[in-house]
């Protein structure tokens, strides 16, 4: 996983979100040393929300409804499913 400040990603935005977009390894954005948030393709977000729902697990308000059915909370991807 690459790690980098807020500071040092934001001038670098687009190239970084194209980077992820294209592969499954995301980014870590750290400030004041704590990784605060990380950048990942909406892919590697449906598998977990798949292998969650597979586990008999809930997502909190994360796209997969109890039955398998995608709810309107779902994270946008862009995709026309």
């Amino acid at each position: 996983m690459i790690e980098m400040t807020i500071g040092e990603a934001a001038p670098r935005l687009e190239e970084l979100v194209r980077r992820v977009a294209g592969s499954r390894e995301p980014i870590a954005l750290s400030d004041e040393g704590r990784v605060v948030a990380l950048l990942v393709a909406p892919r590697v977000v449906e598998d977990l929300e798949n292998a969650l729902a597979a586990a008999g697990g809930h997502a909190h308000g994360a796209g997969i409804a109890a039955d398998g059915s995608r709810n309107s909370r779902r994270l946008p991807t862009g995709s026309s499913e």
